[in-house]
């Protein structure tokens, strides 16, 4: 199911004379089967994007359509069922298990008494199973390491069964060989299960190496394309502002030199 954007412009317009632009004019594709990386610094609009892509803030002009229907007509339970978007937010953890967080991504199924069938506790178990947390279905959330309850929410958005996924700095607070599991199983969740992965994410390091395409925010707009496009041409390196680096075609961040400035 496709995710598209057309004439897209977001930001802040609680009032007219206080509008506050961040993107404007995007028009974009992101394509079913791949992990899209949303970069840029902060401040430019990645929060935001991701939050008006899920239909959970409104666009100042524009449309965002999933499977060509615009997002603004659908209901709430209507997106839910095809729109999953993990925040930075925490989950009110208290007295609650891992198992009983992720089932909550049933809930566009449910119905009004939210009673789990016997399909929505296999999807659970599937979705535990996945990201590699099975074994931590009993345990209470609030006694996880950071990684281990990202991979909890992560599998929440996947029970839930939606063929967009989106993700805000789901690599928040980890440390490097968590972030690099993260962007992997990320990248399985659009390969294998064919879902439309996008993610905002600080770590170009890792997301120019496993990510299919990449979405950099830039002073002029959004540049979309393969992640070796976009090192070839120098576009990544508008990351970096006037700072003596560079980012190699591996993806390896590089010092052209050291000041005592810096």
């Amino acid at each position: 199911m496709l995710l598209e954007v057309q004439n897209l412009t977001v930001g802040y317009a609680r009032r007219k004379e206080r509008e506050r632009r961040l993107i404007e004019g995007l028009s974009l594709i992101a394509p079913e089967g791949r992990a899209i990386g949303l970069l840029g610094r902060n401040g430019m609009g990645k929060s935001t994007l991701l939050r008006v892509l899920a239909g959970v803030q409104r666009p100042i002009e524009g449309r965002v359509s999933v499977g060509g229907v615009d997002l603004a007509h659908l209901s709430a339970h209507d997106r839910a069922c095809r729109i999953a978007f993990v925040t930075t937010e925490p989950v009110a953890t208290a007295h609650l298990r891992v198992q009983e967080a992720v089932a909550m991504g049933r809930a566009p199924y449910t119905g009004w008494l939210g009673s789990l069938s016997a399909e929505d506790l296999r999807r659970v178990d599937e979705s535990l199973e996945r990201v590699g947390m099975s074994a931590f279905a009993d345990m209470p959330l609030d006694s996880l390491s950071d990684g281990e309850r990202q991979r909890v929410m992560i599998a929440r958005a996947v029970a839930q069964d939606t063929p967009i996924v989106l993700l805000d700095e789901p690599g928040a607070f980890l440390d490097l060989p968590n972030r690099y599991r993260m962007a992997l199983l990320l990248r399985r969740l659009a390969h294998e299960m064919g879902k439309t992965v996008i993610y905002s994410s600080h770590d170009l390091s890792t997301a120019v190496q496993l990510c299919d395409l990449l979405w950099l925010l830039t002073p002029g707009g959004i540049v979309a394309g393969e992640p070796a496009e976009l090192l070839q041409n120098g576009t990544v390196d508008v990351l970096f502002d006037d700072l003596p680096i560079r980012c190699l075609p591996d993806g390896v961040i590089r010092f052209d030199r050291l000041e005592d400035r810096f």
